[in-house]
């Protein structure tokens, strides 16, 4: 039997970096290459999650240690962000980090650049 607790113990330790980690940089470096803008929206959607996610355990981690299984809620939680089933990520931005944007900033999506730098930025961009 100690030889099953020491593989679930293995299991647990690489189940976190492979789904907080390495499915999403494959996912993020696929999205790039599509022409889809879905699947861009869903990982920059992610990675603005985990980025949050990690400095707000970062912050709580004297109370966070108190929780047993904090690790396996938190693996448990980016999964659902992650999966394509769920499409956890885009629906936690569409439904409350955009909504705070807005309220904060009204100007979201408008392209705050003067007439001069858009110019100069797509001659920079355009293919010569």
């Amino acid at each position: 039997m100690g030889h099953f607790w020491t593989f679930l113990t293995y299991l647990n330790s690489l189940a976190g970096p492979t789904v907080m980690l390495l499915y999403p940089l494959y996912a993020s470096v696929r999205a790039i290459e599509s022409t889809s803008k879905l699947d861009d929206q869903q990982w920059l959607a992610y990675w603005i999650l985990y980025s949050f996610l990690t400095l707000t355990e970062m912050v709580l981690e004297p109370l966070l240690q108190w929780i047993p299984i904090w690790y396996q809620i938190k693996v448990a939680f980016v999964a659902w962000l992650v999966l394509p089933q769920f499409r956890g990520a885009a629906f936690i931005y569409e439904r409350f980090v955009r909504e705070q944007l807005k309220k904060y900033d009204g100007g979201i999506g408008r392209d705050r650049r003067s007439p001069k730098v858009k110019t100069k930025f797509a001659e920079l961009i355009s293919p010569k």
